[in-house]
């Protein structure tokens, strides 16, 4: 029987991808220390100790690389990550598959778009200018109609005033005034 995690048949891609990482990650975690880095460590013992001791070293990692390894196909097994990425890896393919999903960009549609946008926002612009020069042309219409009652009514003053002088006058000497 095949041990849990070693499937032989890896149909994604994500799967594949996951246990390369790891792999290549646990490798270059466990031979960081290269033999002359080691011999240099062990440099007070003489040379056939450095050379067991390099010997028992390399079986060592070559032990925990293989368990590690095995303990990380087992958890990945117990927590079916393999059918968790293939199932992933289905749901990307048919969002690929969904034009409304695509990646792709049309960039003449988005120019298009984005000008379209542009020449309306500037068309709504020029209505609101408009509009605000028109109520401007009333507002000063307003204010020259107010300008001349205004002129009007300052003539009215001047008539009244003579008026009253004229009828001051005509009854000057008399001892009535008409009320007014």
């Amino acid at each position: 029987m095949e041990k849990p995690g070693h499937e032989t048949d890896i149909p994604g891609s994500r799967r594949t991808n996951l246990k390369k990482s790891f792999k290549s990650s646990l490798r270059s975690l466990l031979t960081a220390c290269s033999k002359q880095d080691f011999l240099d460590i062990f440099s007070k013992f003489s040379g056939a100790e450095q050379e067991l001791l390099f010997q028992f070293y390399t079986q060592v990692v070559v032990n925990l690389h293989q368990t590690i390894e095995d303990e990380f196909d087992e958890q990945c097994h117990e927590a079916q990550v393999g059918s968790i990425l293939d199932t992933v890896e289905q749901l990307v393919e048919e969002q690929s598959l969904d034009p409304l999903f695509s990646d792709k960009t049309d960039v003449m549609a988005i120019t298009n778009d984005l000008t379209t946008a542009k020449k309306n926002e500037i068309q709504k612009l020029k209505g609101l200018l408009q509009r605000a020069e028109e109520q401007n042309r009333q507002k000063e219409a307003r204010i020259s109609l107010l300008k001349k009652q205004t002129q009007d009514f300052s003539g009215t003053t001047d008539r009244v005033e003579k008026l009253k002088a004229g009828f001051s006058s005509y009854f000057e000497g008399k001892d009535k005034q008409p009320p007014i």
